[in-house]
């Protein structure tokens, strides 16, 4: 990708008369902005506070107060509950976990490695579940995962990750090939082979979001918005953990972190995670002409074998919303504006999804907007509670999170309540992993890394018939 988008690229863009860049993301155009909650008014005392209003704090919440209801649960959120990936990603609820399969199996054993597999697939239905009890319209539709090659090297890699995979989790029925003009039909342009998955739901994440922090209020949780944490104190002696806020600290005998990209804000944790971003742009709504074209009636989730992959989906109003990478790290791991997304990303979007669908290339981008997720050293999501300090964590889900934090969150409720479940004992749980390197080899090492992908992409779309040296050099120094 260019780093910078002329002028004439952008002007050739359809963009409607209403489109807006940020203001967080596109979902929270139906449902709006939501009302702030109150901040925190001063020092107070419970016997769990979440940090993050997320979906990893939202679950641990609503779970902690299932199992126990008279627990005093806290959430504190510096913006409003959803406003970070939460509210902005790209609605996959999928049994995609990110990491490496082999790193997780050599302190734990293969078996647990595909305990946690089907620990994903089982969440997926979770939070379909839990979302029809609880009355949240998150406009859920589990038509599976479909995967796109659109040129030979992809097509060998595809191929071969549909076998490794069903080494590690997936059966036959849970992941298989499928042959072109497969019912329902799905037409990319390109495509040479594609794979699915049943385990896979598209849904509207702020919608999910807003529906999961009220169920989490009516259960009696207490949540905080405008309240910024900047550090969380460990036990210290008799002295309970503690978040600390500009309006006082809340002392809990369990402090959770669940900031996910937001992590590096925190006092002495700018280098656990890196906030890596991800972009989006959606269009307008397509005619009933252009989707009798396209197909896309089972409403899978899309996305590709490409290294600098694209993730899509059908949306409920008949637009299609489409994200990756963009422009993908900071420096000094800034946080981004509100979701105001630079141009460049903006016109490599468009790109992919004129590539893709060509019949869509003249409808106009309706919204852009990105968000930040994070990204472990080792790019291996974990879930932590340390009994001594009285602090856990969860989270570095790598893109997968809007799964894997609904068994993030059960799995935290098992710890928090001292209950050895199978939950406790997946692969990903008490997990720790060096920091990112300082500044400026973060930095360096991220524009690289991400310049090799997409050195490698267009390599092969020159017909390569192998993945691009490129693609493993990038790997090799990422530490994926």
């Amino acid at each position: 990708m260019k780093l910078f988008a002329s002028a004439a690229e952008m002007r050739a863009i359809p963009r409607s008369a209403e489109f807006r860049n940020g203001g967080v993301s596109f979902w929270y155009r139906e449902p709006g902005l939501p009302e702030r909650r109150p901040a925190l008014p001063g020092s107070a005392d419970y016997d769990v506070c979440v940090v993050g209003g997320g979906y990893t704090g939202l679950w641990s919440a609503y779970y902690l107060k299932k199992a126990q209801p008279d627990l005093r649960v806290a959430i504190l959120e510096r913006e409003f509950s959803g406003f970070g990936a939460s509210g902005r990603n790209g609605g996959w609820l999928s049994a995609e976990f990110a990491g490496s399969r082999e790193r997780l199996a050599d302190a734990h054993g293969k078996g647990a490695v595909i305990a946690l597999q089907r620990a994903m697939m089982a969440s997926v239905d979770e939070v379909i579940s839990t979302a029809e009890a609880e009355g949240i319209d998150a406009d859920i539709v589990k038509g599976g995962v479909r995967m796109v090659a659109t040129n030979p090297a992809q097509r060998a890699r595809l191929d071969a990750e549909v076998r490794y995979l069903q080494e590690w989790g997936y059966w036959p029925e849970d992941l298989y090939m499928i042959e072109h003009g497969h019912e329902p039909r799905l037409q990319v342009d390109g495509a040479v082979l594609a794979s699915h998955s049943p385990h896979a739901a598209r849904l509207q994440p702020a919608k999910l979001a807003l529906g999961l922090a009220a169920a989490v209020e009516r259960l009696g949780v207490d949540i905080f918005e405008d309240t910024a944490v900047t550090e969380i104190r460990p036990r210290e002696g008799e002295q309970r953990p503690a978040a600390v806020t500009e309006n006082g600290e809340v002392r809990a005998d369990y402090v959770i972190r669940a900031t996910e990209g937001f992590t590096s804000t925190l006092q002495g944790e700018r280098r656990a995670w890196l906030p890596m971003n991800s972009s989006m742009i959606v269009t307008e709504p397509l005619s009933d002409d252009m989707w009798k074209h396209i197909g896309w009636g089972g409403h899978e989730v899309l996305g590709d074998a490409a290294h600098a992959y694209f993730y899509a989906q059908r949306t409920a109003d008949g637009r299609i919303a489409i994200g990756g990478r963009g422009v993908p790290y900071r420096f000094g791991s800034r946080q981004d504006d509100h979701g105001r997304t630079p141009p460049q990303a903006i016109a490599e979007l468009w790109r992919v999804l004129a590539r893709l669908f060509p019949i869509a290339s003249d409808v106009p981008v309706a919204h852009a907007w990105s968000g930040v997720l994070g990204v472990p050293r080792d790019w291996c999501p974990t879930v932590h509670l340390d009994t001594e300090t009285g602090v856990g964590w969860a989270g570095g889900y790598v893109g997968s999170g809007v799964t894997a934090s609904n068994l993030a969150g059960r799995t935290l409720r098992d710890l928090v309540l001292g209950a050895p479940t199978d939950l406790t004992r997946l692969p990903w749980v008490g997990r720790r992993v060096r920091g990112w390197e300082p500044e400026p080899l973060r930095w360096v090492g991220t524009q690289v890394v991400y310049g090799l992908y997409r050195t490698a992409d267009r390599r092969e779309s020159d017909r390569v018939g192998h993945t691009s040296r490129f693609a493993g050099l990038a790997s090799r120094i990422a530490g994926r």
